[in-house]
């Protein structure tokens, strides 16, 4: 087992990437500390951002990632990224209000970040206690229990079961793919647009007013959120 740390900034841009799966949990603190769990290697490092979108670019890699790291609700530009590189599979500690990128060739399970996330997974994806969620998509089942989320129009896709539950999402046009067919629904007045497409079943939870949208009055499988 290998480990390594370094010292986080105030919201600090992180890039973690994975060959297998990973775990990323928020701690107390200031330091990023990464885990790997096999002989498969590790890498720490911290860049300035705008040397490391080009870097990525020279090397074929743009299309993985935005120009920019932002905080939410605002157009601030981050001055380093730090990227946690884990051959195998492994565990990732950062600070509570770190904003991340996340990309795993299996699974990733993110919890209690008080940032922004955006995740990547070739198979499962968990969100769960995630302040904002940005970009996410997964090969197989995805799990999105987030308080609030980036975009007026917005898409997530999976190749299995999905579970949407966006705690202030008050006013929304839902569409939904999934194996049952297509159906579309309003909560409020329907300001935001989510399209949500599934290769499973997609559950969306909510504890508004779910109204169902001609030409065929179709609901999908709704849930109230859980009382915990």
């Amino acid at each position: 087992m290998t480990q390594r740390s370094i010292l986080a900034g105030k919201n600090q841009a992180i890039i973690i990437k994975t060959g297998f799966s990973v775990t990323v949990r928020g701690a107390e603190g200031d330091l990023v500390t990464a885990t790997a769990d096999n002989k498969w290697g590790l890498k720490v490092e911290r860049h300035n951002a705008a040397e490391f979108v080009r870097a990525r670019a020279a090397v074929g890699e743009a299309v993985l990632f935005d120009r920019h790291f932002k905080k939410p609700g605002s157009q601030d530009i981050f001055e380093d990224v730090i990227e946690v590189q884990i051959g195998g599979s492994g565990e990732v500690l950062v600070p509570f209000e770190s904003n991340l990128k996340i990309y795993a060739g299996k699974d990733i399970d993110v919890q209690g970040i008080r940032g922004q996330v955006d995740a990547y997974a070739g198979l499962k994806l968990n969100m769960e206690n995630v302040y904002c969620l940005g970009n996410a998509s997964a090969g197989w089942m995805m799990n999105l229990d987030c308080e609030t989320m980036l975009g007026n129009n917005v898409e997530f896709k999976s190749g299995s079961d999905l579970h949407f539950h966006i705690r202030d999402l008050t006013s929304v046009l839902i569409r939904v793919k999934d194996l049952g067919g297509y159906w579309e629904a309003r909560v409020g007045a329907g300001e935001k647009s989510v399209y949500l497409k599934s290769g499973g079943d997609v559950t969306f939870v909510t504890d508004q007013k779910v109204e169902p949208l001609p030409p065929d009055y179709i609901l999908g499988k709704i849930e109230k959120p859980s009382a915990a």
